[in-house]
Protein backbone atom coordinates (compact mmCIF):
# COMPACT_ATOMS: atom_id res chain seq x y z
CA UNK A 1 0.00 0.00 0.00
CA UNK A 2 1.35 3.20 -0.89
CA UNK A 3 -0.51 6.81 0.08
CA UNK A 4 0.22 9.48 -1.98
CA UNK A 5 -0.91 13.30 -0.41
CA UNK A 6 -2.19 16.11 -2.64
CA UNK A 7 -2.69 19.41 -2.35
CA UNK A 8 -2.50 22.74 -4.53
CA UNK A 9 -2.16 26.54 -4.80
CA UNK A 10 -1.20 27.37 -1.42
CA UNK A 11 -0.51 30.94 -2.40
CA UNK A 12 1.43 31.41 0.23
CA UNK A 13 0.48 34.73 2.39
CA UNK A 14 0.95 37.37 3.42
CA UNK A 15 2.64 39.08 0.62
CA UNK A 16 5.74 40.43 0.83
CA UNK A 17 5.95 44.22 0.03
CA UNK A 18 7.55 44.89 -3.31
CA UNK A 19 9.56 47.30 -3.82
CA UNK A 20 8.35 49.66 -6.68
CA UNK A 21 10.97 48.13 -9.76
CA UNK A 22 9.27 44.73 -8.55
CA UNK A 23 6.08 46.23 -9.41
CA UNK A 24 7.38 47.42 -12.96
CA UNK A 25 4.86 45.16 -15.73
CA UNK A 26 2.56 42.34 -15.09
CA UNK A 27 3.10 42.19 -11.25
CA UNK A 28 1.39 45.59 -10.36
CA UNK A 29 -1.82 43.79 -11.98
CA UNK A 30 -1.47 40.86 -9.71
CA UNK A 31 -0.19 43.39 -6.42
CA UNK A 32 -3.53 45.18 -6.94
CA UNK A 33 -5.72 41.99 -7.23
CA UNK A 34 -4.07 40.47 -4.26
CA UNK A 35 -4.97 43.88 -2.38
CA UNK A 36 -8.39 43.83 -3.39
CA UNK A 37 -9.73 40.37 -3.16
CA UNK A 38 -7.08 37.57 -2.85
CA UNK A 39 -5.66 38.61 0.44
CA UNK A 40 -9.25 37.81 1.92
CA UNK A 41 -9.36 34.28 0.70
CA UNK A 42 -6.37 32.75 1.27
CA UNK A 43 -5.12 32.64 5.12
CA UNK A 44 -1.52 31.18 6.80
CA UNK A 45 -4.32 29.99 9.69
CA UNK A 46 -6.10 27.46 7.05
CA UNK A 47 -3.21 26.20 5.32
CA UNK A 48 -1.69 25.44 8.67
CA UNK A 49 -4.29 23.15 9.71
CA UNK A 50 -4.59 21.33 6.31
CA UNK A 51 -0.64 20.93 6.55
CA UNK A 52 -0.99 19.64 10.16
CA UNK A 53 -3.99 16.84 9.51
CA UNK A 54 -2.19 16.19 6.04
CA UNK A 55 0.80 14.93 8.47
CA UNK A 56 -1.07 13.01 11.09
CA UNK A 57 -2.61 11.01 7.70
CA UNK A 58 1.15 9.73 7.58
CA UNK A 59 1.09 9.63 3.61
CA UNK A 60 4.26 7.63 2.21
CA UNK A 61 4.78 10.82 -0.34
CA UNK A 62 3.61 14.34 -0.82
CA UNK A 63 2.29 16.05 -4.12
CA UNK A 64 2.19 19.37 -4.73
CA UNK A 65 0.46 20.96 -7.94
CA UNK A 66 1.74 24.24 -7.78
CA UNK A 67 0.87 28.00 -7.15
CA UNK A 68 3.37 28.48 -3.87
CA UNK A 69 3.93 31.71 -4.92
CA UNK A 70 1.60 34.70 -5.87
CA UNK A 71 3.32 37.24 -7.98
CA UNK A 72 6.70 35.54 -8.31
CA UNK A 73 8.69 38.28 -5.72
CA UNK A 74 12.32 37.24 -5.17
CA UNK A 75 11.27 36.80 -1.49
CA UNK A 76 8.18 34.42 -2.03
CA UNK A 77 11.10 31.56 -3.75
CA UNK A 78 13.18 31.87 -0.54
CA UNK A 79 9.71 31.42 1.63
CA UNK A 80 8.26 28.64 -1.07
CA UNK A 81 11.66 26.72 -0.05
CA UNK A 82 11.30 26.98 3.25
CA UNK A 83 7.34 26.03 3.01
CA UNK A 84 8.26 22.92 1.01
CA UNK A 85 10.89 21.99 3.54
CA UNK A 86 8.64 22.41 6.14
CA UNK A 87 6.40 19.26 4.32
CA UNK A 88 9.06 17.14 4.02
CA UNK A 89 12.73 16.09 2.02
CA UNK A 90 12.96 16.64 -1.71
CA UNK A 91 12.90 13.08 -1.94
CA UNK A 92 9.41 13.02 -0.06
CA UNK A 93 7.72 16.05 -1.89
CA UNK A 94 6.99 16.46 -5.57
CA UNK A 95 5.97 19.62 -6.76
CA UNK A 96 5.82 20.88 -10.16
CA UNK A 97 4.98 25.13 -10.98
CA UNK A 98 1.77 26.55 -11.44
CA UNK A 99 1.20 29.96 -13.63
CA UNK A 100 1.81 32.28 -10.53
CA UNK A 101 5.12 30.60 -9.64
CA UNK A 102 6.18 31.67 -13.37
CA UNK A 103 4.26 34.94 -13.41
CA UNK A 104 7.20 36.59 -15.19
CA UNK A 105 10.27 36.00 -17.32
CA UNK A 106 13.04 35.16 -15.35
CA UNK A 107 10.99 33.54 -12.07
CA UNK A 108 11.29 29.69 -13.52
CA UNK A 109 14.96 30.82 -13.06
CA UNK A 110 14.19 31.44 -9.29
CA UNK A 111 11.89 28.47 -9.04
CA UNK A 112 14.94 26.10 -9.95
CA UNK A 113 17.42 27.66 -7.69
CA UNK A 114 14.92 27.64 -4.86
CA UNK A 115 12.72 24.34 -5.50
CA UNK A 116 15.08 22.76 -7.81
CA UNK A 117 15.37 19.90 -5.31
CA UNK A 118 11.69 19.08 -5.50
CA UNK A 119 11.02 18.96 -8.98
CA UNK A 120 13.55 16.90 -10.58
CA UNK A 121 14.15 13.21 -11.04
CA UNK A 122 15.61 10.06 -9.19
CA UNK A 123 19.17 11.54 -10.11
CA UNK A 124 18.70 15.26 -9.71
CA UNK A 125 18.16 16.33 -12.76
CA UNK A 126 15.94 19.29 -13.32
CA UNK A 127 13.89 19.61 -16.83
CA UNK A 128 10.15 18.61 -17.30
CA UNK A 129 8.59 16.38 -17.46
CA UNK A 130 10.51 14.28 -14.82
CA UNK A 131 10.05 10.78 -13.37
CA UNK A 132 10.15 9.96 -9.97
CA UNK A 133 10.26 6.02 -8.42
CA UNK A 134 8.66 5.44 -5.49
CA UNK A 135 8.30 1.57 -4.84
CA UNK A 136 5.40 0.64 -7.44
CA UNK A 137 4.57 4.25 -8.19
CA UNK A 138 5.73 6.79 -10.72
CA UNK A 139 5.10 10.42 -10.53
CA UNK A 140 5.64 12.31 -13.74
CA UNK A 141 5.85 16.23 -13.30
CA UNK A 142 5.24 18.18 -16.27
CA UNK A 143 5.09 22.49 -16.17
CA UNK A 144 2.19 24.30 -17.86
CA UNK A 145 3.16 27.29 -16.45
CA UNK A 146 3.49 30.38 -18.92
CA UNK A 147 5.02 33.89 -18.01
CA UNK A 148 2.61 36.98 -18.38
CA UNK A 149 -0.69 34.83 -18.28
CA UNK A 150 -2.84 32.49 -16.51
CA UNK A 151 -3.19 30.22 -19.45
CA UNK A 152 -1.20 26.53 -19.93
CA UNK A 153 0.87 25.70 -22.52
CA UNK A 154 2.64 22.49 -22.29
CA UNK A 155 4.71 22.32 -25.59
CA UNK A 156 5.67 19.99 -28.40
CA UNK A 157 8.64 18.86 -26.92
CA UNK A 158 7.57 18.40 -23.39
CA UNK A 159 4.33 16.32 -24.40
CA UNK A 160 6.35 14.28 -26.88
CA UNK A 161 8.99 13.64 -24.20
CA UNK A 162 5.68 12.38 -21.86
CA UNK A 163 4.81 10.26 -24.16
CA UNK A 164 7.50 8.47 -24.13
CA UNK A 165 7.73 8.20 -20.13
CA UNK A 166 4.57 6.90 -20.20
CA UNK A 167 5.26 3.78 -22.54
CA UNK A 168 8.37 2.86 -20.46
CA UNK A 169 6.52 3.11 -16.97
CA UNK A 170 3.78 1.20 -18.74
CA UNK A 171 6.26 -1.56 -19.79
CA UNK A 172 7.91 -1.50 -15.84
CA UNK A 173 3.94 -2.23 -14.06
CA UNK A 174 3.82 1.12 -12.30
CA UNK A 175 1.23 3.25 -11.43
CA UNK A 176 1.37 6.19 -13.24
CA UNK A 177 0.65 9.89 -12.21
CA UNK A 178 0.68 12.77 -14.06
CA UNK A 179 1.10 15.99 -12.21
CA UNK A 180 -0.07 18.57 -13.99
CA UNK A 181 -0.96 22.50 -12.93
CA UNK A 182 -3.81 23.06 -14.96
CA UNK A 183 -6.48 20.71 -15.60
CA UNK A 184 -7.07 19.46 -19.31
CA UNK A 185 -10.95 19.60 -18.84
CA UNK A 186 -12.15 23.06 -16.98
CA UNK A 187 -15.24 25.31 -17.00
CA UNK A 188 -13.20 28.49 -16.25
CA UNK A 189 -12.65 31.26 -18.66
CA UNK A 190 -10.35 30.53 -21.95
CA UNK A 191 -7.45 32.76 -20.58
CA UNK A 192 -7.26 30.42 -17.34
CA UNK A 193 -7.33 26.68 -19.48
CA UNK A 194 -4.70 24.55 -20.96
CA UNK A 195 -4.62 25.73 -24.61
CA UNK A 196 -3.14 22.26 -25.72
CA UNK A 197 -5.25 20.34 -23.66
CA UNK A 198 -6.89 18.61 -26.57
CA UNK A 199 -3.26 17.25 -27.64
CA UNK A 200 -2.67 16.23 -24.14
CA UNK A 201 -5.78 14.35 -23.94
CA UNK A 202 -5.40 12.59 -27.74
CA UNK A 203 -2.09 11.44 -25.96
CA UNK A 204 -3.71 10.39 -22.64
CA UNK A 205 -5.86 8.36 -25.24
CA UNK A 206 -3.07 6.35 -26.91
CA UNK A 207 -0.75 6.30 -24.04
CA UNK A 208 -2.71 6.06 -20.69
CA UNK A 209 -1.86 7.11 -17.07
CA UNK A 210 -3.17 5.16 -13.91
CA UNK A 211 -4.30 8.61 -12.60
CA UNK A 212 -3.73 12.64 -13.43
CA UNK A 213 -3.62 15.43 -10.46
CA UNK A 214 -4.27 19.64 -10.89
CA UNK A 215 -4.77 22.38 -8.83
CA UNK A 216 -5.67 26.05 -10.87
CA UNK A 217 -9.48 25.76 -10.53
CA UNK A 218 -9.31 25.83 -7.01
CA UNK A 219 -12.08 23.36 -7.01
CA UNK A 220 -13.12 19.95 -6.46
CA UNK A 221 -12.94 18.31 -9.94
CA UNK A 222 -12.93 14.93 -11.19
CA UNK A 223 -13.07 14.27 -15.00
CA UNK A 224 -12.77 11.23 -16.52
CA UNK A 225 -10.26 10.84 -19.45
CA UNK A 226 -10.76 8.53 -22.11
CA UNK A 227 -7.58 6.13 -21.99
CA UNK A 228 -6.13 3.14 -24.37
CA UNK A 229 -8.83 0.42 -25.63
CA UNK A 230 -11.79 1.72 -23.47
CA UNK A 231 -10.20 2.72 -20.30
CA UNK A 232 -10.50 5.92 -18.11
CA UNK A 233 -7.84 8.37 -16.79
CA UNK A 234 -9.33 10.24 -13.43
CA UNK A 235 -8.04 13.71 -14.20
CA UNK A 236 -8.71 15.38 -10.01
CA UNK A 237 -8.25 18.53 -8.78
CA UNK A 238 -8.14 19.70 -5.46
CA UNK A 239 -9.39 23.73 -3.90
CA UNK A 240 -6.49 25.64 -2.66
CA UNK A 241 -5.12 24.83 0.07
CA UNK A 242 -5.08 28.01 2.18
CA UNK A 243 -8.52 28.70 1.31
CA UNK A 244 -10.91 30.03 3.87
CA UNK A 245 -14.68 28.70 4.38
CA UNK A 246 -16.86 31.48 2.58
CA UNK A 247 -14.55 31.12 -0.48
CA UNK A 248 -15.06 29.51 -4.08
CA UNK A 249 -14.41 26.16 -1.59
CA UNK A 250 -12.54 25.80 1.39
CA UNK A 251 -9.11 24.27 1.49
CA UNK A 252 -8.79 20.97 1.16
CA UNK A 253 -6.59 18.11 -0.21
CA UNK A 254 -6.31 14.61 -1.18
CA UNK A 255 -5.10 11.01 0.05
CA UNK A 256 -4.81 8.31 -2.74
CA UNK A 257 -4.36 4.53 -0.78
CA UNK A 258 -2.79 2.93 -4.07
CA UNK A 259 -2.60 -1.25 -4.05
CA UNK A 260 -1.56 -3.53 -6.54
CA UNK A 261 -4.26 -5.56 -6.85
CA UNK A 262 -2.27 -8.50 -7.35
CA UNK A 263 -4.18 -9.97 -10.50
CA UNK A 264 -2.37 -11.24 -13.56
CA UNK A 265 -4.04 -8.39 -15.24
CA UNK A 266 -2.22 -5.83 -13.50
CA UNK A 267 -4.92 -4.32 -12.05
CA UNK A 268 -4.81 -1.66 -9.95
CA UNK A 269 -7.11 -0.24 -6.53
CA UNK A 270 -7.10 3.31 -5.29
CA UNK A 271 -9.35 4.90 -2.54
CA UNK A 272 -9.62 8.76 -2.71
CA UNK A 273 -9.90 10.04 0.84
CA UNK A 274 -10.56 13.52 0.72
CA UNK A 275 -10.28 15.86 3.96
CA UNK A 276 -10.71 19.27 4.54
CA UNK A 277 -12.12 22.56 6.76
CA UNK A 278 -14.97 21.98 7.81
CA UNK A 279 -17.98 24.33 9.14
CA UNK A 280 -16.29 25.31 12.44
CA UNK A 281 -12.84 25.02 11.78
CA UNK A 282 -11.64 22.05 11.88
CA UNK A 283 -10.44 19.82 9.16
CA UNK A 284 -12.62 16.24 8.69
CA UNK A 285 -12.81 13.73 6.29
CA UNK A 286 -15.36 14.63 3.49
CA UNK A 287 -15.71 12.02 1.15
CA UNK A 288 -14.22 8.78 0.51
CA UNK A 289 -14.63 6.04 -2.17
CA UNK A 290 -13.31 3.99 -4.90
CA UNK A 291 -11.67 5.54 -7.56
CA UNK A 292 -9.79 2.26 -9.42
CA UNK A 293 -10.75 -1.16 -8.67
Amino acid sequence: MFTLAHLSDPHLAPLPEPSWRELLGKRVTGYINWKRKRRFVHDPEALARIVADLKAQGADHVAVTGDIANVALAAEFRRGRDWLESLGSATEVTFVPGNHDIYVPGAAAYAARQWGAYMADDEGAGGFPFVRRRGKVALVGVNSGVPFIATGWVGGVQLAALAAALDVLKTEGLFRIVLIHHPPVSEAQRHKQLLDAPVLLKLLARHGAELLLHGHDHLHMINWLEGPGGTKVPAIGVPSASAVPGSKEAAAYNLYRIDDAGGADGAWRCELISRGIAPGGAVAEQKRFMLIG
